[in-house]
């Protein structure tokens, strides 16, 4: 009963629109007086669920994802891309799709690549004949991307909480990132045979090496972060300090960031991470009333007396994921949850790295689907359009997304074949 009190306030909350940390926080703390419990230990939960060296990563690659924004970086990918494949039909969908793909090395946020990019890529298109719904999909579903494909700030908070190796999740990313992409420009293929009216770019040997130079400086951000990683020369929040700064260097290079931009390149950075943090911290509170009340384990045995497939478990999980991460933001989604399936994975055999991978995809889905879905709104916000046209547009582009989770769960061994073969499993 305390427990579901505790979920029908935090509910009440969230569709008053209360922010979610704040939402988390006042429920929990209600708890620990209503039950006699120190409010220093609250205090002290939620200190210490934030003090992680592993954690450290998370305020380096939000630095890392502000610079890049401020750097130019995505307007120079864009270009470049634009040279490759604008004479192809239907050219800027793939464009779209690609730059992502290439901006996802640097920012690990779906809501940072979606702003950076729909303000770039979206008019482009509507100039070149390309309807305005298909354009919000595709840079909305590319966007997702970005959290999934290493450096990836949920990987990161994943492999802190779950306490496995954050190199490994990054290199069982890939494969799964690359498969999205791939997804995203088969659908992109199909609806622009439905376009007549799209323009095409003429192709220029001479524009596409001009446009060349300017991504090499970029390109060496994922080679230095990843080949660092997984090299052995940094950790990851080690590499993450190196990715930064290299991207600092880039912008004052580019004389794109000057000092003067610091103040607010650094203001960006700290309130980013800051609503990470207290989101962490806020469900690291919920996390051990859930734990005084024994959720876990009762929602353990519920679990392992309902299957003992791993298969059907991470249905389950994915089936979860799907569902929460459209009505509460994934960091606390992630928080709350990680203590919970881990025990049952372990118990069922399931590897936390495939777990990891897939509860990152399947949430991240989320943001693409109301009544929270971020990415819809910040197109929407950036656009001027409805948040109904966003959602409209997105859905074809979910498809291949839902088809990569199904495959992660059956054939798990595409997902840690990279950190086998790179010796980190």
């Amino acid at each position: 009963m305390t427990v579901a009190l505790l979920l029908v306030a935090i509910g009440l909350l969230l569709l008053l629109r209360v922010p979610v940390a704040f939402a988390f926080l006042g429920p929990g703390l209600a708890y620990m007086l209503l039950t006699d419990q120190s409010l220093g230990l609250a205090m002290r939960l939620i200190v210490n669920s934030t003090a992680s060296f592993p954690l450290l990563a998370v305020p380096l690659f939000v630095l890392l994802g502000v610079v890049a924004n401020h750097a130019g970086i995505a307007d120079r990918l864009f270009d470049f891309a634009l040279a490759l494949f604008g004479r192809v039909r239907g050219g800027l969908g793939y464009v779209s799709v690609g730059v992502s793909l290439g901006f996802s090395w640097m920012s690990g946020s779906a809501v940072a690549d979606a702003a950076a990019l729909s303000k770039v890529e979206i008019p482009a298109m509507l100039r070149n004949g390309y309807s305005r719904r298909f354009g919000l999909g595709v840079v909305g579903a590319s966007a997702l991307i970005a959290p999934v494909m290493p450096p990836s700030i949920p990987a990161v908070i994943f492999a802190g909480l779950a306490a496995v190796s954050t190199g490994a999740l990054f290199a069982a990313s890939v494969i799964p990132a690359l498969l999205m992409a791939v997804g995203l420009c088969i659908v992109v293929f199909f609806m622009v045979r439905r376009q007549p009216d799209i323009v095409h770019t003429g192709f220029s040997w001479a524009r596409l090496a001009a446009t060349g130079k300017r991504v090499v400086g970029p390109l060496l951000a994922p080679v230095i972060i990843l080949g660092g990683i997984l090299g052995g020369f940094f950790t990851p929040t080690e590499a993450a300090a190196v990715g930064a700064f290299y991207m600092l260097v880039l912008g004052f290079a580019y004389r794109t960031v000057r000092v003067r931009d610091l103040p607010r390149i650094f203001s960006e950075t700290v309130m980013t991470t800051a609503a990470i943090m207290l989101i962490v911290s806020s469900a690291s509170l919920l996390g051990y009333v859930l734990a005084r009340e024994r959720v876990p384990q009762e929602l353990s045995e519920l679990v392992l007396g309902f299957t003992s497939d791993p298969t059907v478990f991470l249905l389950i999980v994915a089936a979860l994921m799907l569902v929460l991460g459209t009505v509460v933001d994934p960091t606390a989604v992630l928080v709350l949850v990680i203590p919970i399936l881990m025990p049952i994975a372990l118990g069922l055999g399931v590897d936390p790295i495939v777990l990891g991978v897939l509860m990152i995809l399947s949430l991240m889905i989320g943001l693409l689907t109301p009544p929270v879905g971020t990415v819809l709104y910040v197109l929407s916000s950036t656009m001027k359009v409805p948040v109904g046209e966003v959602f409209k547009g997105s859905l074809p582009f979910i498809i291949p997304l839902l088809i990569i989770c199904v495959a992660i769960i059956v054939f798990p061994g595409f997902v840690t074949w990279l950190p086998e073969q790179l010796g980190l499993l």
